[in-house]
Order: C-alpha cells, then sequence, then structure tokens
C-alpha cells in the first residue's frame, strides 16, 4: 500500500529530524470511491517512494518526454493534461489522500496509460526517486502561498529547491509555475531571477501568458470575474 510521508531521521543516530514543509498534512474525509480507488487502484497506478529511482521504461513501457506535477489537489487538471497529450508521460506527486483517490478513478475512467502517481512529500520524491536530467517539464500550479511574513519560509520555491529541480530537468525542460497571489509572484520571479541554469522564456522579469497546455480551471474563471490575477512564470533549463 501507500509508503506514505514518514517521519525524517538522522541515519546515524537514529533520532527524529525536523524539517520545514511546505505543506500541512490534512487527511480529509475520502469518499466512498476515493477510498476504492486506493484500494484497489494504487497497486497499478502508484509509485512508491521505497523503489527507489524510477525507470520509466518499466513504469510507462517506453521512453518518451516526461512531465512532473507537483501538488496536483484533485488531480482534473492534469487528467486533463495526460489525456491531450498521449505522447508525453505525467508524474504526479499529491500528499493528499482524497486528491491521489480521485486522480486514480480518473486514470482508470479515462484509461490513461501514460499517468502516474505518487503520495508522498515531492522533496523527496524528487531527490530519491527521480534520475537526474530526466524531466521535460516540472509543473507547480496555484502552491500554497503560506502569506503570512512569519511563514514565508515554508513557501516551496526558495533558491535550494529550484537547483534540486534543475538537476532533474533535461537541457531546453521547463520549470512552470502559476499562482494566484501576487506576493508569491513576485517572491517566485525574486528567486528565479538569481537562479542559475534558467533562462526567462518571457523575458527579464516578466510574466507569461498561461500556454495552452496548462487548462484553466474553475477557480480561475471565477478569480478572473471577480478581478484576481494569476500569474504563470515559464523558465527554460539552458
Amino acid at each position: 500500500m501507500l509508503d506514505f510521508i514518514n517521519q525524517d531521521k538522522d541515519p546515524v543516530t537514529g533520532k527524529v529530524m525536523r524539517k520545514v514543509r511546505s505543506f500541512v498534512l490534512r487527511e480529509g474525509r475520502l469518499t466512498v470511491g476515493q477510498r476504492h480507488a486506493l484500494e484497489t487502484l494504487w497497486p497499478r497506478y502508484g509509485l512508491e517512494r521505497a523503489g527507489g529511482q524510477l525507470e520509466p521504461e518499466a513504469v510507462f513501457g517506453r521512453d518518451a518526454p516526461r512531465v512532473l506535477e507537483i501538488g496536483y489537489g484533485m488531480g482534473h487538471s492534469l487528467a486533463t493534461m495526460a489525456a491531450a497529450s498521449p505522447e508525453q508521460d505525467f508524474i504526479g506527486v499529491e500528499v493528499h489522500r482524497p486528491g491521489v483517490g480521485a486522480l486514480l478513478m480518473e486514470i482508470e475512467e479515462q484509461r490513461l496509460s501514460n499517468l502516474r502517481s505518487y503520495c508522498d512529500d515531492a522533496v523527496d520524491i524528487l531527490t530519491l526517486c527521480i534520475p537526474d536530467h530526466s524531466l521535460s517539464r516540472v509543473q507547480l500550479y496555484f502552491p500554497d502561498p503560506w502569506h503570512k511574513k512569519k511563514h514565508h519560509k515554508r513557501r516551496i520555491v526558495q533558491p535550494e529547491w529550484v537547483a534540486l529541480v534543475r538537476g532533474k530537468l533535461k537541457e531546453g525542460g521547463t520549470l512552470h509555475m502559476a499562482t494566484d497571489w501576487e506576493d508569491y509572484a513576485q517572491h517566485m520571479m525574486a528567486v528565479m531571477n538569481q537562479a542559475p541554469g534558467f533562462r526567462n522564456l518571457a523575458g527579464t522579469g516578466q510574466f507569461s501568458k498561461r500556454p495552452a497546455w496548462r487548462p484553466e480551471t474553475k477557480f480561475e474563471r471565477r478569480g478572473e470575474r471577480l478581478g484576481h490575477g494569476v500569474w504563470d512564470l515559464l523558465f527554460e533549463a539552458v
């Protein structure tokens, strides 16, 4: 079953180490369908951290461009992208089991052979399971903005995380981020402006238009009607 998030321990002393995470684990209530999907579909479509470094050909049966999405929520957008791009393979990482269960249901209903998921901490998965220079795109859409200043250290977009992502992207691969918090958008831009090995596809300091591959969500459309903004950042690994 799910090799879910474990406590981090010092490999020498065995003591539990405190780690600043970019998320708070709120289990939420599983629907009957989500629970059934986790019990019956996870062995077929789930990926485990305990499995070690991913072997794409063994998982997908081919060597195709690979896209990794971090924090896919309930998974509808990710499933839509996978269905629209059968020539690519998609890997999702999500910590919340209801969302994972919902995605598994989508995979089964749409018979998506090019989509798999981890239920774990994305930083750990990037570090332990994703081979270097193996991804064509990394997607981070609407991450928790941690809007209070005292919580900014919890934001996933930090120089160390960007460097980790850069090592997993192929040359010419893309880091695509989107947020509806202007302050977080500016934070992302400031971090990326200083990140070595990346080029802003929209020009220095500029935000990008939403690319065709990112579906517009109901949440976004509602926000637009209310005058809320959405900021996309597209950076190429060079």
